[in-house]
């Protein structure tokens, strides 16, 4: 057995449950796999084009779901397109043995978000996405569902995350204040802290340009989800600058990059998720890729003053957001260990210190 101290286990843990057979997979890691304090999941072989989204139930296996609501199976060996509106169930390389005191938490990855590939894991006997009960043993899956662009991935492609915890160690309101006097985890002087920490939306503009954001385009081309920069801006974005008036009104089903007001810290020591501030404050919903690595934002691994970016789609009705208003929430909690490598120090640290960036799809 591993022994495993209470909190978000690091990238260290991570390999050592690996190697005691705790997470398991079909091929090894890949160099870059293991981030500060998250694990890429990679997806296998085959994904089934489904007639909906699903959970199993405590009753059922996935394979069990699949058997009724598969339409087709693609094979990903060869790489494979899947196209918006469509649902996918994909299976991943990877799988768990977790024992009785340890849970993990899935989220799509930052580039995932960025081009609007809506992401959740499942599993088995599963009756809530993205979560994965202490002591479960058995595969996992992601549901996939293109929303903007049609994409194209294969086997080893990468558009979740897990993140693995021991105990209760997310901060309460208080232990956030006292983080904020004295690591400055936002660029606010005076941060909202309800349930989290308060992140705003930036419409004032960057640059002289004034850019606040990007608007994607409708019947683009496919994105590689495999190949950085090899897409050009123009062909999927639309810029948007900011007027006088600094609001914007989101168009129903319209997909939409934006960039917090605050920038924003995690010390080595924490790791972070952005959480739906209220459903009550606006039909909308922010920021698919939820977690930020110790490190993100840390002036000693380079990132000082990084933003988080905002991925935002309007439900049903247009709906006029302001600068400044709040969008989202910061919520914290303590690492087990600090990890050997922090975010933006390693490979595959795509943002660190960034602004409004896209994705690193595009170039």
């Amino acid at each position: 057995m591993v022994a495993l101290k209470d909190g978000i286990q690091s990238a260290e843990a991570i390999h050592r449950l690996r190697e005691a057979g705790v997470i398991r997979s079909v091929s090894p890691f890949a160099s870059d796999q293991v981030q500060p304090a998250s694990l890429d999941l990679r997806l296998g072989s085959r994904a089934f084009r489904v007639r909906a989204s699903f959970l199993p139930g405590r009753q059922r296996r996935v394979v069990d779901q699949l058997a009724s609501l598969s339409l087709h199976e693609i094979d990903l060996t060869q790489g494979a397109v899947l196209e918006t509106g469509c649902v996918y169930i994909a299976e991943l390389q990877e799988s768990v043995a977790l024992p009785g005191d340890l849970s993990a938490a899935a989220n799509p990855k930052s580039s995932t978000g960025r081009i609007d590939v809506f992401t959740r894991v499942i599993v088995d006997h599963a009756q809530e996405f993205d979560a994965v009960d202490a002591g479960y043993a058995g595969p996992l899956y992601a549901e996939i569902s293109p929303r903007t662009f049609p994409v194209l991935v294969r086997t080893g492609t990468r558009l979740s995350q897990l993140r693995l915890r021991r105990g209760d160690v997310r901060l309460s309101d208080a232990e956030l204040h006292a983080l904020h006097a004295r690591e400055r985890i936002v660029t606010s002087a005076e941060p909202s802290i309800q349930d989290g920490v308060a992140v705003s939306v930036d419409l004032a503009g960057f640059g002289a340009e004034r850019l606040i954001g990007y608007r994607a385009k409708r019947h683009t081309g496919l994105v590689d989800v495999d190949k950085p920069g090899a897409h050009p801006v123009a062909h999927f974005w639309e810029p948007l600058y900011a007027d006088e008036s600094r609001t914007l009104i989101l168009d129903p089903g319209q997909f939409y990059i934006l960039a917090s007001k605050e920038a924003v810290h995690v010390p080595p020591d924490y790791a972070a998720e952005m959480v739906p501030f209220d459903p009550l404050v606006g039909e909308f919903r922010v920021h698919y890729a939820g977690f930020f690595d110790p490190g993100f934002g840390h002036a000693a691994a380079g990132g000082s003053g990084a933003r988080a970016v905002l991925e935002v789609r309007s439900r049903d009705v247009p709906f006029i957001i302001e600068d400044g208003q709040i969008v989202g929430r910061l919520v914290y909690e303590r690492m087990a260990e600090v990890p050997q490598v922090l975010y933006g120090a390693g490979a595959g640290s795509n943002y660190q210190a960034q602004g409004l960036k896209l994705s690193k799809h595009f170039r």
